[in-house]
């Protein structure tokens, strides 16, 4: 891809810092291209130090039974209830809303949104819990997944209880624009729900049965909505525009569009000891990510062999199905997936850098945005 065609007509200059960069990538073995920029790290530094007393505190106040899992969930606790070191994640979606918040109306804009970026943790982490019970996930950031140390049901309703808890949060806030974040994470959650709904529909359908255009679409409401909806509460909070607030939950949607695109190939091609998940899990479970279904429609003989090795079920225990899943890998690779989805992410961060010059004009003040866009879409896990 070249320089021309990464760039956005009528972009602004604050998207020459993603140009000169070249295009979003990972390496060969999944792990971060040129970039996995220290502002964005010291960004995330300072929102898990923001957000994290009053995330606890959140699950804090769950019942017992609920609180052990979350806390466990969180990595503040071991499953026998001993204290961890804790690994809460990135706090990418959080720190999406501050620093929009900070973006378009200051420091004390970014004071007053901790809660609504508490809420957007929770719900983010509801979906986890969910997510890992749906998909039998078996390990995530590089520990059992709550479900198989507390059993399915138990998962299950410490994610639901983590939604409420997000909702209360907002309901009890007395910021004016409370009421409004909280029924925009609350359409969130619905389109959210859709769009894992699509994405296991899509597991149950033949290779040839699936078109990219559906995928894209699934992906933008799995993915793509919380993101967006994380800097459309920040700029609530804020107290911008709507033609601001649209704006950046537009921002928000092609960078997790971005974001996603580069999870899927990572989910193929990842190394194991970096991502904390088994290597090739997605193509195990047949998934229909973002760049098998490219690889699948793509046409010509690669994807004709692609598509009959992906009818085939994965049995984990027989040791031809694990070398089938470099072999799929291979063809995903061979008809074009790889490239594809490469190529896509680019072309979304730049869509992303078009609609954040449209909210944040000064590049000064969108800087702490582009960052973290960047950051997401130049990641190993």
């Amino acid at each position: 891809m070249t320089e021309t065609q990464q760039r956005p007509a009528g972009a602004r200059p604050s998207t020459e810092t993603l140009e000169r960069r070249g295009p979003i990538a990972t390496d060969r073995d999944g792990t971060p291209g040129p970039l996995d920029g220290p502002e964005a790290a010291g960004i995330l530094d300072g929102v898990r130090a923001a957000v994290d007393p009053e995330l606890r505190a959140a699950i804090e106040s769950l019942p017992p039974s609920l609180r052990r899992i979350g806390l466990y969930h969180f990595g503040w606790q071991h499953p026998d209830g001993t204290p961890a070191a804790g690994n809460a994640g990135k706090a990418i979606r959080p720190a999406l809303v501050l620093t929009a918040a900070a973006a378009l109306g200051g420091p004390a804009a970014r004071a007053a949104s901790v809660a609504a970026a508490v809420a957007v943790e929770l719900v983010h982490n509801f979906t986890l819990l969910h997510d890992d019970v749906m998909d039998q996930d078996t390990t995530r950031r590089h520990r059992p997944t709550a479900w198989t140390v507390f059993g399915e049901a138990d998962a299950i309703l410490a994610g639901d209880a983590l939604q409420a808890l997000a909702l209360r949060l907002l309901a009890q806030d007395p910021h004016p624009a409370s009421a409004a974040a909280a029924a925009r994470l609350a359409d969130c959650v619905v389109e959210l729900c859709a769009g894992q709904q699509a994405d296991t529909a899509l597991e149950k359908r033949g290779p040839d049965e699936v078109g990219l255009d559906e995928v894209l679409a699934m992906a933008e409401a799995k993915t793509g909505a919380l993101l967006g909806c994380a800097c459309a509460l920040g700029a609530l909070y804020a107290g911008a525009s709507q033609e601001h607030v649209v704006a950046l939950d537009a921002f928000g949607r092609e960078a997790g569009l971005a974001f996603q695109l580069i999870d899927d190939v990572i989910g193929i091609w990842g190394d194991p000891s970096r991502t904390g998940k088994p290597a090739g899990a997605d193509l195990a479970a047949r998934k229909k990510s973002l760049p098998v279904v490219a690889a699948l429609t793509s046409g010509g003989p690669a994807a004709a062999e692609l598509a009959a090795l992906y009818e085939k079920p994965y049995d984990r225990d027989d040791g031809d199905d694990k070398e089938a899943l470099h072999r799929i890998a291979l063809g995903v690779e061979r008809a074009g997936g790889r490239d594809w989805a490469q190529a896509q992410a680019a072309d979304r961060m730049a869509r992303a850098m078009q609609e954040l010059a449209r909210a944040v004009p000064d590049p000064e003040d969108a800087g702490g945005l582009l960052a973290l866009a960047e950051f997401v879409t130049r990641r190993s896990n």
